[in-house]
């Protein structure tokens, strides 16, 4: 699949000319989408996959452009997502009752934001979920505060954007000093009396291990495919309702939905709360279900 797909050149308008050349594959109806998920899944038909994968591609592109202010080649970030785009695609399963942009936007976003992570900074932006979710959400706060341009944030801003997103006003402070720019890791530094030597011979690296990163990674997918097989005990218009409120980048109003449905907003409200409901007892089953292996083989 990889091989075939579009790749944006290094010239000034290679960027455009990628974006003509993908507005050229066609988008899928539902119909043709779940044939060549099946094709694929069934036969391993490379060819449906390909077709899969191109017809996405605008989809990476617009997810991709939302991570221009971190200063790496867009070019590199939209290869990133397609990554994602093709494991999203080797993953889907037709049978579940979505579309395969909904399922794909979670492993294209993935997959981007840990190439960010990786190579905005040679100094470890953060390890938690918190500081995760500060790295990638300061800038847009920032914005919305109409604080872009300020070295140091203000106190007043500085707490909005902590309560906002959870977390210390410190590791707003500490972000924030880090996102304004990297210093080189060749600079100079005096340490102490009689000792120098560069920021780099100073760093420690407080990474977690390969081993802690696979089993995380491996979690994450369980999770992700428990999340898919659970939305198979909600009924068509409570998985569209779910998905639309719960799961989409940009979660549709009550409004939009009664209008939709012809129901009214307070209807809507019930039924989205009666899926969350619904979803969240399925999963809790499926991981009682998977613990019980280990459970086994601790009794034995």
């Amino acid at each position: 699949m990889a091989n075939a797909l579009p790749t944006i050149s290094a010239s000034g308008n290679g960027l455009q000319r990628y974006m003509d050349e993908i507005r050229k594959f066609p988008m899928l109806e539902p119909q043709q989408e779940y044939m060549l998920a099946k094709r694929f899944a069934e036969h391993d038909d490379t060819e449906a996959a390909h077709q899969l994968v191109t017809s996405h591609l605008r989809l990476v592109a617009k997810i991709a452009m939302g991570y221009r202010g971190y200063g790496l080649p867009i070019g590199e970030v939209m290869s990133e997502g397609n990554v994602g785009l093709m494991q999203a695609v080797k993953k889907f399963d037709p049978e579940k009752g979505f579309r395969l942009a909904t399922y794909a936007m979670w492993w294209i976003k993935a997959s981007i934001q840990e190439y960010v992570l990786r190579s905005w900074s040679l100094v470890k932006m953060g390890t938690t979920a918190n500081q995760k979710r500060l790295f990638f959400n300061l800038r847009k706060l920032k914005g919305k505060l109409k604080a872009l341009e300020d070295g140091d944030l203000k106190h007043e801003n500085v707490t909005k954007i902590a309560n906002t997103l959870g977390v210390s006003e410190e590791e707003v402070r500490s972000m924030n000093q880090r996102l304004s720019g990297d210093a080189s890791l060749n600079a100079p530094i005096k340490a102490a009396e009689g000792e120098s030597g560069q920021w780099q011979d100073w760093l420690v690296d407080e990474s977690e291990s390969q081993e802690s990163m696979l089993i995380k990674q491996d979690e994450l997918e369980v999770r992700r495919e428990m999340l898919t097989d659970a939305l198979d005990v909600l009924n068509e218009r409570e998985q569209r309702i779910f998905v639309a409120r719960r799961l989409s980048e940009d979660p549709l109003t009550l409004e939009q939905l009664s209008g939709e449905f012809d129901i009214s907003r307070e209807r809507v409200r019930q039924i989205e709360v009666r899926a969350f409901e619904k979803v969240q007892k399925a999963m809790v089953g499926a991981a009682k279900e998977l613990a019980k292996p280990v459970a086994q083989i601790a009794v034995h």
